[in-house]
């Protein structure tokens, strides 16, 4: 696995790539893109949280225990999921659930015995040690990226799509006074934008029609 120091994608936040592997999250038919192990490794290659070979390793590894390979992406869709309600819950004012609480601890716990530290030419820094053969071997990083975002002093740039049909598009938002409020302007901004206009124009129809 790639070094600590290597893992400081999105400004350390990669949960929230994580989060959004699941399109129209916040809507009543998310579009799932991790339909199968394979999509889980190729999507960490993706990001850079794995190399080629061990992508490559790590599908194998799947193919020749299927029931496994299941059973490790549905515990990663759950990671997924109890770190958007986090989220979610965090960005709406409201406290977290004590389970979904609980299922990040437990997998920041679990990942534990995975790190450990190497030096290197400016002291020392951590690294994972789990190997191809744990095809969980991707949820530690995910979820200590969770732990390092929700204990940062800048989550509360953290938001999430203002789409009223439910994109659910979690971002950091870099913006000087934290304007952000779409997954983007050319998306959902943009049919905001012309719902607004629609809306208007059918107030002022019908002001003139009274």
């Amino acid at each position: 696995m790639p070094q600590e120091k290597d893992l400081n994608l999105r400004e350390k936040w990669l949960c929230l790539d994580f989060v959004n592997t699941s399109d129209w999250h916040a809507s009543s038919q998310p579009v799932e893109s991790l339909c199968e192990y394979a999509d889980l490794a190729a999507w960490c290659l993706q990001v850079g949280l794995i190399s080629p070979t061990e992508a490559q390793e790590l599908v194998y590894r799947a193919r020749e225990m299927p029931e496994n390979a299941e059973i490790m992406l549905k515990r990663a869709i759950a990671l997924r999921e109890t770190i958007y309600r986090i989220i979610t819950a965090y960005v709406n004012s409201k406290p977290a659930d004590t389970s979904d609480l609980d299922l990040l601890n437990a997998e920041i716990a679990s990942a534990a015995i995975c790190w450990k530290l190497r030096p290197d030419p400016d002291g020392f820094t951590w690294e994972w040690d789990t190997g191809t053969d744990n095809l969980a071997a991707m949820l530690g990083p995910l979820a200590r990226s969770a732990a390092e975002l929700l204990t940062s002093p800048e989550l509360y740039r953290v938001g999430i799509c203002a789409d009223q049909d439910g994109c659910g598009f979690a971002f950091f938002d870099t913006s000087r006074n934290r304007s952000r409020r779409w997954c983007s302007m050319e998306d959902c901004g943009n049919r905001a934008k012309a719902q607004r206009h629609y809306q208007r124009q059918k107030a002022d129809g019908k002001q003139l029609d009274a």
